[in-house]
């Protein structure tokens, strides 16, 4: 078993290098071309997964999930559900019970994504819930890729707009490092990859 800290401070983060995904990432806007790649999807054993959605700065005030994350090991893809939709394909991924999807408080996730279709989601591992073996109690994903990868991740675009009509360079690459990070830390923890 890893040795791993169960608590990282914000000081300890501040002095860790970035880290961003810099490997191949695919926007999918056309609704085709999710159903498409979501079904080559539905071979991969496991998926980093997350989801993004406009913030609300308003009482009263929500929106849809806008983009939905789902990372292999050899790229990512940004789902740009507000163009491509939440297709047939999509939800049986998500509902798959064969692949293992990961991500890191998913609750809210998938709750959201139901109000766009109802799904049945299958086969989900939330970090928050995994790393309480391995004796960590930091549980946000910026925290938990300190622990696990001791690299400082940079959470400036969460609060930015995922229905822009164009994702500029850091929302992509925001959203891919979740999502592919999600998957890293599962392998590492379960496999030691």
């Amino acid at each position: 078993m890893m040795d791993l800290k169960r608590n990282i401070s914000k000081e300890e983060i501040g002095h860790l290098p970035p880290f961003v995904f810099s490997g191949e990432v695919v926007v999918v806007e056309d609704a085709s071309e999710a159903e498409r790649i979501a079904e080559f999807l539905q071979e991969c054993p496991y998926l980093g997964f997350d989801t993004e959605t406009r913030p609300a700065f308003r009482k009263g005030e929500s929106y849809r999930v806008g983009l939905l994350q789902l990372a292999s090991l050899e790229r990512v893809y940004l789902f740009r559900l507000n163009k491509c939709g939440w297709g047939v394909a999509l939800r049986n991924l998500l509902s798959d019970p064969k692949v293992i999807k990961i991500g890191v408080g998913i609750r809210d996730d998938l709750r959201n994504l139901k109000k766009l279709g109802d799904f049945a989601p299958a086969s989900f591992v939330d970090l928050q819930e995994y790393v309480i073996r391995f004796g960590i109690e930091d549980k946000s994903f910026s925290k938990l890729m300190a622990i696990i990868f001791r690299v400082r991740i940079s959470k400036r675009q969460r609060t930015s707009n995922w229905e822009a009509p164009v994702l500029n360079e850091g929302q992509i690459r925001y959203a891919a490092t979740d999502a592919w990070g999600a998957l890293k830390m599962y392998l590492r923890l379960s496999v030691g990859d």
